[in-house]
């Protein structure tokens, strides 16, 4: 049963590979070379000589991976004392259990449950509202 599926397409891969050697139907040649150049802002792109592709990318943004793809968030090492101590203070309260903590663990964890989907509610839009402050 997969040995068709397999069969099929090795017999196909000659047709593919003859088909990349054959010229184009518009009577033209395929292109041969493709050239990358980084060009300054306010620049032209410089034109195409003979048979090639000019892909010109500016230096202001050299990466294709949008901006907002390459924020990363401040890691631990680049905090402040008084936020590794606060962070530390509440992993420690919720691994106990204590009251208004959202914690299956422990006798009132499950009191702060609201309190903590508020402060989530919270922290997502002021970071929405500084993502869109930033847009240029």
């Amino acid at each position: 049963m997969i040995r068709f599926p397999i069969a099929v397409m090795l017999l196909a891969l000659p047709a593919a590979l003859i088909a990349q050697d054959k010229p184009a139907t518009d009577g033209s040649t395929p292109l041969k070379r493709i050239r990358n150049v980084q060009i300054q802002k306010g620049e032209k792109c410089p034109p195409a000589a003979g048979d090639e592709i000019v892909v010109c990318g500016t230096l202001e943004e050299p990466y294709r991976i949008p901006k907002q793809f390459r924020e990363s968030k401040p890691d631990a090492a680049n905090q402040s004392w008084v936020n590794r101590a606060a962070t530390i203070d509440e992993v420690g309260r919720v691994a106990g259990g204590l009251p208004n903590t959202c914690s299956p663990v422990g006798t009132g964890g499950q009191t702060g449950c609201v309190t903590k989907m508020l402060r989530e509610y919270t922290a997502e839009k002021v970071e929405k509202k500084r993502l869109e402050s930033s847009v240029p």
